[in-house]
């Protein structure tokens, strides 16, 4: 755990001394929610597209910060110095691990309140919120274990930036899915607030799985 929270700080320090992957990540999810709020000619969505386009514009925002987060260690030598290190090798995956879970919550911290301004018709009361942040939560660990295995194994080649969205939109479509059908009742017309238990299992248990093979 020494070993994790050293790592972890360092990612952290590294982000905030010299910021890449957080703006980048919020600049294009802000972007892509302009885009669709002149490209559907509409002038509120709500539902299954409400969802459907949250939930793309953050998985594709993920993508960058993804692409990123093993770039400086093969660059700089952080690969060799941690592998000098007598530690556990699954602390630096940890790690990397937390640090994406930490960009995308700062990210989804300006993303959410950009898409409900500009996208959602009337806004979502307190307890449709807390429903929300849950399935988000159990949607970013997904997206966070995922993406760090799959930027490590892209790292090493020359195309990453084009093996990181090959390789992890197709393993990170179960997790979509999920979050997706999940927040449709959230942001339905007459906003229910009904959150249906097998969507949140549906997840949890994508998370175990991938958590554990990678």
């Amino acid at each position: 755990m020494n070993a994790v929270a050293a790592l972890l700080a360092k990612e952290l320090r590294l982000e905030l001394r010299t910021p890449q992957s957080v703006p980048a990540m919020a600049l294009f999810s802000v972007t892509t929610f302009v885009v669709f709020h002149f490209g559907l000619q509409r002038g509120s969505i709500d539902g299954d597209l409400a969802a459907g386009v949250l939930w793309v514009t953050l998985l594709f925002a993920s993508i960058l910060g993804t692409n990123r987060l093993f770039v400086a260690d093969q660059e700089e030598g952080g690969f060799d110095a941690f592998l000098l290190a007598p530690v556990d090798r699954t602390a630096l995956f940890v790690a990397k691990a937390a640090a994406l879970l930490a960009f995308l919550v700062l990210v989804e911290l300006v993303a959410v309140p950009a898409f409900v301004v500009m996208l959602l018709g009337p806004g979502i009361g307190a307890g449709e919120v807390l429903r929300l942040v849950a399935v988000i939560a159990l949607a970013d660990a997904g997206i966070a274990v995922v993406g760090t295995l799959v930027s490590a194994l892209a790292v090493q080649t020359r195309a990453r930036d084009l093996i990181v969205p090959l390789v992890g939109l197709p393993l990170l479509i179960p997790a979509v899915i999920g979050a997706a059908k999940a927040t449709t009742p959230l942001l339905a017309p007459g906003r229910s607030g009904t959150l249906e238990a097998k969507w949140l299992f549906v997840l949890a248990l994508y998370d175990l799985v991938f958590g554990l093979l990678a």
